[in-house]
């Protein structure tokens, strides 16, 4: 074969790669624009378009220009999607030189979109930066692996590997039996991480089955920890489809199991390096403050933490998911976790959101509420220990249309997401949550049919 057909069937054989510029959306999905690679320069140049309410769209894909009036009220006019190269990375699972890239939505004067949860974090970093902080993050994100026939069945069902005669082999947590069960799935999300330079760590069996937890290594960037999440979501996902499986961050798949957390860790750092919330062996004022700055917002930023109905469902008393506001040292069962308070690691854990929450969205409502605490002197109130009742704690709600309203009232969110925002969000998750509600479900038919 002549060098010159050999290049050709090369360039043939090549000209599926492409390039894919992705949004994200309100509800942490990806949205964007397939490109063949040789139109990459369009991507660099800043003149991918796509129309602004891209990143107004509920969870059913509606527009709801109705109640936004930023659709075809305004002639659904186009932003400008600027890429962050930062964020440039392969497709493993896509034909070879794929490539993906994030970007945020602009207006044409140069601004960032109101809508865009990569900018609302971005804006949040900014006032860390003007104290001369950094932020350092790290996530913990578990999710369940499911069979493909969902569709079919109208419901998930564990792994085929993990049952026995479709009934789940008890709980799993850390049963290296399960890890192995699903190794060449799970091998796959390792490829795929390193081919992306995902910082991934640990790999652990959760306690339902089918359930896993990846830890992300932390941050010195916030929006690059955000990033990493949202790229790892998607990396399970693909991993999933390559073995025949599904996966699913909804936080409650399953009635009788646990549901799925996105954990975060979060230290501050000062110029030189320092970790402020290092208490060195003393009393953790810093710590603690933080820890109450967080809290008194976590009702007010609670939609984001859980932004649907099904997230709800996760926060049942006597499970890991908390139900009250509360704080304590090495406790899983608080809202807040201070898993160490002396030296580099010293740092909280926030435990609220789902496996659902949008990273971007996440990040700086935690990342707000610390700032408060920082800013001013606050008490958490006392510690919870272990086996102990909480004393005198405010409880999270139950009740998706009261995070909305309250979400939708807060001083809070509209200074850290903007009131152009708060009103956006909440309004849109308004009309989900009375959708929900107006829904007679099969086990409403169940329950009342027969009875009423």
């Amino acid at each position: 074969m002549t060098e010159h057909k050999k290049l050709a069937e090369a360039a043939i054989a090549g000209s599926d790669a492409r390039l894919e510029i992705l949004l994200v959306g309100m509800n942490g999905d990806l949205r964007g624009k397939q490109l063949p690679l040789e139109a990459e320069k369009k991507v660099w140049s800043g003149s991918v378009r796509l129309p602004s309410s891209t990143q107004s769209l509920d969870v059913w894909g509606d527009d709801n220009d109705d109640i936004t009036g930023l659709s075809l009220s305004v002639g659904d006019p186009d932003g400008a999607c600027i890429p962050d190269a930062r964020s440039l990375a392969p497709m493993p699972w896509a034909p070879p030189g794929s490539k993906q890239v994030l970007a945020t939505m602009h207006e044409f004067d140069g601004t960032a979109s109101f809508m865009d949860p990569r900018a609302i974090l971005a804006s949040v970093l900014e006032r860390y930066a003007e104290r001369g902080l950094t932020p350092v993050v790290a996530t913990e994100l578990e999710f369940y692996v499911i069979e493909d026939n969902w569709r079919e069945t109208g419901k998930p069902t564990p792994p085929a590997s993990l049952t026995y005669k479709g009934i789940p082999n008890g709980f799993q947590l850390y049963d290296m039996s399960a890890v192995d069960a699903l190794d060449g799935y799970l091998q796959t999300v390792r490829a795929y991480c390193r081919a992306q330079e995902l910082p991934a760590d640990a790999t652990t069996a959760e306690f339902g089955p089918g359930q896993f937890e990846i830890n992300l290594l932390h941050r010195p960037d916030a929006l690059a920890a955000a990033d990493d999440c949202i790229y790892l979501k998607r990396i399970v996902e693909q991993a999933a489809r390559k073995h025949g499986l599904k996966s699913t961050c909804m936080a409650k798949p399953y009635a009788d199991q646990a549901g799925s957390g996105l954990h975060v860790h979060a230290s501050i750092v000062d110029r030189q390096g320092r970790n402020i919330l290092d208490a060195d062996g003393n009393d953790p004022v810093r710590l603690k403050s933080v820890c109450a700055g967080m809290l008194n917002t976590t009702r007010d930023a609670q939609l984001v933490f859980a932004p649907f109905a099904n997230s709800y469902r996760r926060f049942q008393p006597g499970s890991f998911a908390p139900v009250d506001l509360t704080w304590g040292y090495g406790h899983r069962g608080t809202a807040i976790r201070i898993p160490d308070k002396d030296g580099p690691a010293a740092r909280v854990e926030h435990r609220v959101a789902g496996a659902d929450a949008n990273p971007y969205l996440l990040l700086a409502a935690i990342l707000g509420g610390m700032l408060l605490g920082l800013d001013e002197d606050l008490d958490p109130g006392p510690v919870t220990e272990p086996g102990a009742e909480p004393v005198d704690a405010r409880r999270l709600t139950h009740d998706f249309l009261t995070a909305v309203e309250e979400f939708s009232a807060s001083p809070f969110i509209a200074d850290v997401f903007g009131e152009k925002y708060r009103k956006l969000y909440g309004d849109t998750k308004r009309k989900e949550a009375i959708t929900f509600l107006r829904t007679v479900s099969d086990f409403d038919y169940q329950t009342y049919l027969a009875r009423f």
